[in-house]
């Protein structure tokens, strides 16, 4: 049964043509989006069928790369598979080779929502449970890969802004199926917190399309975080990247640059403002200083009269005074006018006219010296009044030495 122009093939020549055509003709790699249908191991191979919905195809991952995936697929999970056709041209068997294969963007935001909502019932995810960042951590544990771009940015940032702050690298892997190794960094972390004398912890993941940050969608790594000891930083990929540790963490920033920043202080702000301090406590020192001096000078006032020195000036000053005054009263400085003082025999001052007789003897007393006189006769005044003319009977004390003295 041939005819002229048609080709004629054995069962194993048409499966050869079918499988050289599909070499030359399909492309050697190819991206799919499918959902993965009742994926099972066997014999080491992870066989399984890639579903749009409308059609279906097989595909397998070859034990040889299956450690090397990032994710592990579940049945009815959305995934983006990077592969190439396999033909079997024993059995005309067509199969999809699986390469790399990642959880579809809404797969990720299934587990995010689910993750989160369970979390926010059990209040883990509660604004009073955040702890206020340190003022000025000292240590500071930083999880992310070794070597990558942010922790480039990270170190860079922590020297530009306060090189003081100590920083505890604890390289962790960031992408794929790493729940294991993230929680196990995040145990040690929690054991060894206190004896590492960490202030806070930083756990940071460079950019990326927001399916590869879906291990930060975790419950066991969003737990982990959630029971570190010290406050946690979450720098996740980009600005729009939210993820549930972010929901978890005490502080969640935008990038792992940003999380250094709300960490640390600023170097330069933090000069500025002790040269603000250091001038306002200056003009404060230089105002006290002259309340001082001035409350200094008002007791040094006050106190000056009192002192040893003007105390003894004092007492001379008031004793020159009371010894002129003295000197003014005393009986010598009338004795000096001429006044006398006249004493009778027994030395009793003699100051009226009847305390002494005609015959007797008085000592008179002048400035330079005394007499010894005796009183012939005796001439008496009006008492009290000095202005009064003696009268011619009023009796009057003549001495012997020819003087009067009146009364």
């Amino acid at each position: 049964m041939s005819s002229s122009g048609i080709p004629r093939y054995s069962v194993a020549g048409l499966n050869q043509a079918i499988g050289n055509l599909l070499e030359r003709g399909f492309a050697p790699r190819f991206v799919l989006d499918a959902t993965v249908v009742k994926p099972q191991l066997k014999k080491g191979h992870l066989w399984m069928t890639l579903s749009d919905g409308e059609a279906s195809i097989a595909a397998v991952v070859w034990a040889s790369q299956l450690p090397k995936l990032s994710h592990q697929p579940e049945d009815g999970a959305g995934v983006v598979v990077v592969g190439k056709l396999n033909f079997w041209v024993n059995r005309a068997s067509l199969t999809v080779q699986v390469l790399d294969l990642r959880p579809s963007l809404s797969t990720v935001l299934r587990q995010f929502e689910r993750v989160s909502r369970q979390l926010d019932a059990e209040g883990l995810l509660a604004p009073e449970r955040k702890r206020p960042l340190p003022r000025v951590p000292e240590r500071i544990a930083v999880l992310t890969s070794v070597p990558s771009s942010a922790l480039a940015d990270l170190l860079r940032t922590a020297g530009e802004r306060w090189p003081a702050a100590r920083l505890l690298l604890v390289p962790i892997p960031v992408q794929g199926p790493v729940e294991s190794e993230i929680c196990a960094a995040l145990q040690t972390i929690a054991e060894r917190a206190l004896r590492w004398q960490l202030d806070a912890m930083v756990l940071a993941r460079g950019g990326g399309s927001r399916e590869d940050l879906a291990v930060f969608d975790s419950e066991r790594v969003a737990r982990a975080v959630a029971d570190c000891p010290v406050p946690v930083v979450s720098g996740l990929g980009h600005e729009d990247d939210t993820t549930v540790v972010d929901l978890v963490a005490d502080h969640r920033a935008a990038t792992p640059t940003a999380a250094m920043v709300a960490l640390l202080p600023d170097r330069l702000s933090a000069i500025e403002t002790l040269q603000r301090k250091r001038r306002r406590l200056g003009e404060q020192v230089r105002w006290r200083l002259s309340q001082e001096r001035t409350r200094l000078e008002h007791w040094r006032l006050r106190l000056a009269p009192l002192h040893p020195r003007a105390l003894v000036q004092s007492r001379r000053r008031d004793l020159a005074h009371r010894r002129q005054l003295l000197a003014a009263l005393s009986p010598q400085h009338w004795l000096e006018r001429g006044f006398v003082l006249m004493r009778n025999r027994q030395g009793e001052l003699i100051s009226r006219v009847q305390q002494v007789d005609a015959g007797e003897t008085v000592q008179v007393q002048l400035a330079d010296g005394t007499l010894q006189a005796r009183v012939t006769a005796t001439d008496r005044r009006v008492a009290n009044n000095p202005s009064a003319q003696r009268r011619p009977n009023a009796p009057t004390a003549k001495l012997q030495d020819g003087t009067t003295a009146g009364a």
